[in-house]
């Protein structure tokens, strides 16, 4: 917020950030920009679909620049109207419209260094496992694997919304849907349609722009699913990048987080509990697994 004011106030100019969100950024978002002089927020949450800390840290800001709004629907129906904002060209120039999510390379670039530090600090090689919502900061650790750090295993962890996990394990990417999207006890992952995945998909097809842009246009606009099992770029998937993946379940959190407080002392948050579950599925002899932790558990 405070680098939006400065370099806007340089130029004389003012923009306009809206963002989706499926809880924690969004009041993240809300809290660095409140009060900005050249910055107006708007931020689309699902009703009734983020936890009631997280949907109070969104709704009770008073800053007059600060605006908030609740969709009936998922997560994927706000992220499908705010890149429809920005797809809206004319719209885009007039609003001065800018992203605060991870669909902004900037939030992705920034997650690389999580990764930077963690194999500076434990040498290398590591395996990392990221429970997963729209794909961004695994997709960090994609980057920061394919820029030389030296990261084995990139575990892809997800809830009962498996959209990501069952592209890994059979190489079948099926959205689901606002009907078929299950709400849980790890809200901010239930999300069927991972933005960033776009991205890492393009990397899985060598670059291919064309191909990339048809998957994820008609293809999933027409039958809502691709298939790549027979393709040979889907072995790149596990061999070249190192990416694997696992479900939890609410009773799988449930055990995680009281398995951890009992034996460790330590009290994790849901989301947490999903990475911790399926990182304990793909440990490795001689290679520390970190397991990232998402938010505080009173999110």
């Amino acid at each position: 917020g405070r680098l939006f004011d400065h370099v806007l106030t340089e130029r004389d100019s003012r923009v306009t950030i809206v963002g989706a969100t499926s809880g924690d950024t969004g009041s993240a978002a809300i809290e660095a920009c409140a009060g900005r002089d050249r910055v107006d927020i708007l931020i689309l949450h699902p009703h009734e679909r983020t936890s009631l800390v997280q949907r109070r840290q969104m709704t009770t800001v008073t800053a007059a620049n600060v605006g908030n709004v609740a969709l009936l629907g998922t997560f994927d129906d706000c992220q499908d109207m705010v890149k429809a904002m920005f797809n809206d060209a004319e719209f885009r120039e007039c609003m001065g419209l800018s992203a605060v999510n991870s669909i902004n390379w900037a939030r992705v670039m920034a997650q690389v260094v999580y990764y930077a530090v963690a194999t500076d600090l434990l040498g290398g090689p590591i395996d990392v496992c990221v429970p997963s919502g729209n794909f961004g900061n695994v997709c960090a650790g994609h980057i920061a694997r394919m820029m030389g750090l030296p990261i084995d295993k990139l575990v892809v962890a997800t809830n009962e919304n498996d959209v990501l996990d069952e592209f890994f394990r059979t190489g079948v990417y099926q959205v689901r849907g606002s009907a078929n999207t299950y709400e849980t006890s790890s809200p901010s992952m239930d999300i069927s349609k991972a933005s960033n995945f776009e991205r890492f998909v393009f990397d899985l097809l060598g670059r291919d722009a064309v191909r990339t842009a048809q998957l994820f246009g008609p293809a999933l606009s027409g039958s809502g699913a691709f298939d790549l099992h027979d393709d040979p770029a889907f072995a790149h998937a596990r061999s070249r990048y190192g990416f694997v993946s696992g479900r939890s379940t609410h009773a799988d959190r449930l055990n995680t987080i009281r398995d951890c407080a009992q034996r460790l002392g330590q009290t994790i948050d849901p989301h947490t509990a999903d990475a911790v579950k399926v990182a304990r599925e793909h440990l490795q002899a001689g290679v520390p697994m970190i397991a990232l932790e998402t938010a505080l558990p009173i999110k």
